[in-house]
């Protein structure tokens, strides 16, 4: 089992920039890890990934504001997220996704609202 903790949601101003982290309470090495984010009404989509080899993807509409960082030292996987826009308003997840003997084994956080508005 692996826990999940994320961490630096909050309010912010459009153009403005948050910083967010999870912290996993074992090590992340075997994982891919991801950043996704909900808001209301709409699905969960996933915004970006690192895998184990340090690839990285983005969904479009962050590509170029939004940096997705593992640190496997430290257990954690951050999101910096620049140049906010009121449409980045969501709960965002982190993810922990890996496969055992062909089954996939993931693990989520609680999640961390943010909010961008005037």
């Amino acid at each position: 089992q692996v826990q999940l903790v994320e961490s630096g949601g909050g309010l912010v101003q459009p153009g403005g920039s948050l910083r967010l982290s999870c912290v996993a309470s074992g090590s992340i090495s075997p994982f891919g890890m991801s950043w996704h984010r909900q808001a209301p009404g709409k699905q969960r989509e996933l915004v970006a990934s690192a895998s184990r080899g340090g690839s990285t993807t983005y969904l479009d509409s962050v590509r170029g504001r939004f940096i997705i960082f593992r640190d496997d030292a430290k257990n954690t996987v951050s999101l910096q997220m620049n140049r906010l826009k009121p449409e980045d308003t969501a709960v965002y997840y982190c993810k922990a996704i890996r496969l055992v003997d062909s089954k996939r084994e993931e693990y989520w956080g609680q999640g961390t609202q943010v909010t961008v508005s005037s």
